[in-house]
């Protein structure tokens, strides 16, 4: 059976480190989301969504965009407030499925793609996207 026996390995004792210098050690205490960084943030809008009823909708402070399909609402409130700089309160998603399209004999598909309805807090606006 020697040739299964293993060697037993001295072991050290490792450094004590006090709180202090594992917090600097690990960084900030508070936990962010790599995923949602200001490129990344500014990516996950693509573009924003002009229509006359969103046009319409803009003077009750809400703004419609298009999003990747990724995307969260945490994800894009922090990604408009970086972009735009406004303060914003409410986010809402709506997902919109592709639809089936024919040419012939062939069958293809629209893509899908999601909406975000951005509701800003009161005062605030979009200098840009306002009519």
């Amino acid at each position: 059976m020697a040739l299964f026996s293993r060697k037993q390995k001295p072991q050290t004792p490792k450094p004590q480190i006090s709180a202090d210098q594992d917090a600097d050690k690990r960084g900030s205490s508070i936990s962010v989301n790599p995923r949602v960084n200001q490129r990344q943030s500014a990516s996950l809008l693509k573009q924003s969504w002009i229509t006359e009823k969103a046009g319409a909708m803009s003077g009750d402070r809400k703004y419609m965009f298009i999003v990747a399909n990724h995307a969260n609402k945490s994800e894009v409130k922090k990604a408009v407030q970086s972009a735009y700089g406004v303060k914003v309160q409410d986010v809402n998603m709506i997902v919109r499925k592709g639809k089936t399209k024919r040419l012939g004999r062939s069958a293809g598909r629209t893509p899908d793609y999601k909406k975000a309805m951005v509701t800003l807090k009161e005062g605030q606006k979009i200098e840009a996207l306002t009519p």
